[in-house]
């Protein structure tokens, strides 16, 4: 992973944002995201590319973005836009840029070749991106894993259904990838903003799978996406006994002890130092704010 890739920012709310759209681009400035994806490829139409790459560079040269993350998401290179895509955001000092449709490392090999370093995010979005995860998510400059559900579920002709039984496999294998190569995942979109229930379960869902955070694609769905991944008060205060149980003399050496009643090992303190490094750092982010 990139010296200049912070794995410990949180990323629990990564919101798309047109980059046709002037305003969204200004208007995302003062939300409470943790990230944002300026997006040149599927909420832009093809006779705005050009003016969407323009806006876009305008928007991450000029800053203003604040703690949040900015992650640009360009075209294919199979497209008759990816390569100038790259070619303009290259250097523009976007914190990650977002490629569409990677399939295998050779794709992440190619949009590399128009970067100068910048940390890359794969959308993994197609059956051969499964196939590839591991590939993929340990290339050196691969940084976050980013689920294209909806790809997927064209791709398989799947149903689109609550608890998302026939995606189950594709998820849990590219955070398998992830994982191993300690890349961020993060999980996919969904679609029904209206459907406040539905879109909670989900994020509880993708929490409990593991996923970092999860994709947006509208600003009422940030609040509940960063309370849902946002580690709760208990458990934090449970993270910080359990840190402080172990750091005392008398466990020094220990592998086992005991912590209000409970067992726990050195593998729940590994547990407890990353819950409380991710509270620390959305207090920080959100101090800043």
């Amino acid at each position: 992973m990139l010296p200049q890739f912070d794995a410990g920012r949180p990323r629990r709310s990564v919101l798309y944002m047109p980059g046709a759209n002037a305003r969204a681009l200004e208007k995302a400035r003062t939300l409470d995201a943790d990230a944002l994806i300026l997006d040149l490829e599927d909420a832009v139409s093809p006779d705005a590319k050009d003016l969407a790459r323009e806006q876009v560079v305008a928007a991450v040269k000029a800053g203003g973005y604040g703690p949040r993350e900015v992650i640009v998401r360009v075209n294919g290179l199979d497209t008759p836009w990816g390569g100038d895509d790259l070619r303009a955001v290259n250097g523009i000092g976007a914190d990650g840029i977002l490629v569409p449709k990677v399939n295998g490392p050779g794709d992440v090999d190619a949009a590399a070749g128009l970067l100068t370093n910048e940390p890359i995010w794969a959308m993994m979005e197609t059956p051969a991106a499964m196939f590839a995860a591991q590939e993929i998510a340990q290339h050196p400059l691969m940084c976050v894993l980013v689920m294209g559900t909806n790809d997927l579920v064209k791709e398989l002709k799947a149903a689109r259904v609550p608890g998302r039984a026939p995606l189950l496999t594709a998820l849990q294998m590219s955070l398998l990838a992830a994982r191993d190569a300690a890349c961020i995942a993060i999980d996919g979109v969904y679609n029904d903003i209206k459907n406040e229930s539905g879109f909670a379960e989900e994020c509880e869902q993708g929490r409990d799978f593991g996923f970092d955070g999860k994709t947006l694609i509208h600003p009422s769905q940030i609040a509940p996406c960063n309370d849902v991944f946002a580690p709760s008060a208990e458990a934090v205060a449970e993270a910080r006994d359990i840190i402080a149980a172990f750091d005392t003399p008398d466990a020094r050496g220990k592998g086992v002890i005991t912590v209000a009643g409970k067992m726990v090992e050195l593998l729940h303190a590994e547990e407890s130092r990353r819950l409380v490094a991710v509270a620390d750092a959305i207090a920080a982010k959100e101090a800043a704010i």
